[in-house]
């Protein structure tokens, strides 16, 4: 069983990132709807290197080049996937009038206005909080950012339809509903991601994006019916900012 669960895991950074793994992981749509409750775990690993590269950094870099270097980091280790999501997105409900209308856009690889601001916003956001968090709490709201993150758009995976038809999209392998164990287990990785972080902080960072989730889960319902790889995507760019708008919050100034 441990090897099974291994392999999910290995199976997720695969998927998630572009970190290496044993050439014995297999790849097929069932492990890696498997592999979608260790989505929260890829965000510990993310959001560690992250707090890792900020924390080299510090020494020789003032907190914003450290902080610039870390998005960086993360940037790279998922090829910019989530980034990604969050344009696309962007320019669906930006643009579309119907659900037919804002899937096509969402398909489109051209980069579009929405989706341009959407992606400014986002980069230039995350940057000017990271440098305003106090360097000691930083690498801390990282690792529980990314976590968090990743948790919000997890429970997506559980509660809502997956509603593209076509084998091409980014998401067709997670099309499947999390079960109530996987749930479980996304829902374990996300509170050890927070385990460090001051209580305050971490409850406050939880309830925006929280707030940010269902805001974004309305959206989706509402002009989708359900969601997309991309809406994944968006779901954890904008819980990544609101988690780190919450920790900013209730840090005492």
């Amino acid at each position: 069983m441990l090897r099974r669960e291994a392999a999910y895991f290995f199976a997720a950074i695969r998927f998630f990132t572009r970190l290496p793994v044993p050439a014995r992981v297999g790849h097929s749509a069932a492990m890696l709807d498997a592999a979608a409750r260790y989505f929260p775990a890829v965000g510990l690993l993310v959001g560690a290197l992250a707090a890792l590269v900020y924390l080299a950094a510090l020494p020789l870099w003032p907190p914003a080049v450290a902080a610039l270097l870390s998005m960086a980091a993360t940037i790279y280790l998922t090829g910019a996937f989530h980034e990604d999501g969050l344009a696309d997105t962007a320019d669906g409900l930006g643009g579309g009038w119907d659900k037919t209308r804002i899937l096509e856009i969402m398909q489109d690889s051209r980069l579009g206005s929405f989706g341009a601001v959407a992606l400014w916003l986002g980069l230039t956001g995350k940057f000017v909080l990271l440098c305003a968090i106090a360097p000691p709490l930083a690498p801390l709201a990282m690792l529980a950012a990314h976590a968090v993150s990743r948790y919000a758009a997890t429970l997506l995976l559980a509660s809502m339809n997956y509603v593209r038809d076509d084998s091409n999209s980014k998401a067709k392998p997670l099309a499947t509903r999390l079960s109530a164990g996987g749930l479980a287990v996304a829902t374990a990785f996300a509170v050890l991601g927070l385990l460090p972080l001051p209580w305050p902080e971490a409850l406050m960072g939880c309830l925006l994006a929280a707030l940010a989730t269902l805001w974004l889960a309305a959206k989706f319902r509402r002009w989708l019916g359900g969601y997309t790889g991309d809406c994944l995507g968006a779901t954890q760019q904008v819980a990544e900012i609101a988690f780190y708008l919450g920790v900013l919050a209730a840090w005492p100034v």
